[in-house]
């Protein structure tokens, strides 16, 4: 991270210097992230949004012929899957600018959960910081019934007690990724009940904004 110093008290850090920000956006499938990145780039249009999933689908549509990313997240071998992984983070690296990129911190594969930014590729995107949503797992249910009408095509039916048990593994997952590639890492709390629609959103995107004021 060229250009980058640290500042603050005991106890207290914050990054200064900084003529670019690079920031990875974390939580559950469903929470509202995208939405949280849509508020971002309405305050400031300049910042890019990239979609991690996105760019690996883009390689495996090329390498492997696969049809979509749950094709892609549960029929392909793990040292496929690893392989798009170094290639999206690669290429996103190279965007230059404030950045928000969009990813999970685990991915559920094989009854089990698998890192989406493992070591290598996390020190790969060269993140400044790893902010972490987590929310109401019922919240979360709810907003995933009325995806496209219903269950998303491909998308498994959880429970929220599933739904919780993932955002605990994300934090692990995200603490790790932070430790690997040197960034730090927020965890941000939107449990709370709505006043109103979408403040969730707007907390969230708040919270990003906060990020990118300290350049």
């Amino acid at each position: 991270m060229d250009g980058v110093s640290w500042e603050g008290g005991e106890g207290e850090l914050s990054l200064k210097q900084v003529s670019y920000m690079r920031i990875v956006v974390l939580a559950v499938p469903g929470g509202g992230k995208t939405t949280i990145m849509r508020y971002v780039q309405m305050k400031k249009p300049d910042v890019t949004i990239v979609n991690f999933g996105d760019y690996m689908f883009k390689a495996a549509r090329e390498l492997y012929g696969v049809k979509d990313r749950d094709e892609m997240r549960k029929k392909l071998p793990p040292e496929d899957y690893i392989k798009l992984q170094e290639i999206a983070a690669r290429e996103i690296s190279n965007i230059p600018g404030d950045v928000l990129i969009d990813t999970h911190a685990s991915i559920k594969i094989g009854g089990g959960y698998y890192p989406g930014l493992p070591d290598d590729i996390v020190k790969l995107m060269k993140p400044h910081y790893l902010i972490l949503f987590e929310f109401n797992p019922d919240v979360v249910l709810s907003r995933r019934m009325k995806d496209m009408g219903g269950v998303r095509t491909g998308r498994d039916v959880e429970t929220p007690e599933e739904i919780e048990q993932q955002q605990q593994v994300n934090r692990l997952f995200a603490a790790a990724a932070a430790n690997a590639a040197r960034a730090v890492l927020r965890i941000v709390n939107l449990r709370f009940p709505e006043k109103h629609p979408y403040e969730h959103a707007e907390v969230g995107a708040e919270e990003i904004l906060k990020i990118l004021k300290t350049e």
